[in-house]
């Protein structure tokens, strides 16, 4: 009889601090299943935002890896492989000359690195943006794009490929909450409806993993950053909604969805399906 391969998990985001706003209490839920749990990042966020007054940082992108590091350990999974391509910035920042820029790379570019890594750990189930990048970001949907395709051109391999792909799902009330805060964002297009959730993960019990994960992304958590010029009641909203549950929809799958919504990412998977056997 065959053994089958070690419990997988594979989120793909596009820059440090992603993985901990929108996947990191699951990431840490299935760490602490015995699921091997890998993280790509795309980028190092060598354009970010320094949003702590008066701190300089020589080199951000080596900053912003060794806090995604620091946030790997506070999550307890692995630390991140990168795919080694450059943070395209945002509004002053874009970087438009800068040909290893995400949004300056072409997707195939990116698929194949993803293939490689996929054939390599050969994951059951993905993980990455939404179609609209959460907030639009273009990485974020540049990333979005190449792990689908990823998913999708994966299939053919000896172990069948990943058996499910999903989509951190933000929800109208979740987007109305970022707009309200100061995010040019229609509710209504980036949020999603509560049908579309398919897998909605209870993390409360990872809520200080989560929390010292945000807080390692040091130079994007300063009091100039969104997180920072919340106001009380602004912040406890938020953790309510960011520290309790992690929200999902399904972007694709090769075996059959026996119940709806799921009880979680590996829900229904053959042989892995006992992750889940207990619901959230």
């Amino acid at each position: 009889m065959t053994a089958l391969p070690q419990a997988t998990l594979l989120a793909v985001f596009a820059h440090p601090d992603d993985e901990a706003f929108s996947v990191g209490g699951t990431l840490t839920h299935y760490a602490r299943r015995g699921v091997r749990v890998v993280l790509a990042c795309a980028t190092r966020g060598e354009a970010g935002k320094i949003t702590v007054p008066g701190m300089t940082v020589d080199d951000l992108g080596q900053q912003r890896e060794q806090e995604l590091r620091a946030a790997c350990r506070a999550l307890e999974i692995p630390e991140p492989v990168f795919l080694d391509y450059h943070d395209s910035g945002r509004y002053e920042r874009t970087r438009y000359d800068d040909p290893l820029a995400l949004m300056n790379v072409s997707p195939l570019d990116v698929e194949l690195k993803l293939r490689a890594l996929i054939a390599d750990v050969q994951p059951q189930v993905m993980v990455t943006f939404d179609p609209h990048g959460a907030y639009g970001h273009v990485d974020h949907v540049q990333i979005h794009r190449a792990a689908t395709a990823a998913f999708f051109s994966t299939g053919n391999l000896p172990d069948g490929g990943p058996r499910r792909l999903y989509y951190t799902a933000l929800t109208h009330e979740a987007a109305q909450g970022l707009a309200r805060m100061g995010q040019n964002l229609d509710p209504l297009v980036y949020g999603v409806s509560e049908s579309t959730v398919a897998v909605r993960m209870n993390v409360a019990a990872y809520a200080q993993n989560k929390k010292a994960a945000l807080l390692a992304h040091g130079t994007q958590t300063g009091e100039q950053s969104l997180l920072g010029r919340m106001t009380p009641e602004e912040r406890a909203a938020m953790e309510t909604r960011l520290l309790v549950t992690e929200n999902f929809s399904i972007g694709g799958t090769r075996t059959a969805i026996e119940r709806y919504p799921l009880r979680g990412l590996f829900d229904g998977l053959p042989g892995f399906g006992e992750l889940d056997e207990d619901g959230l």
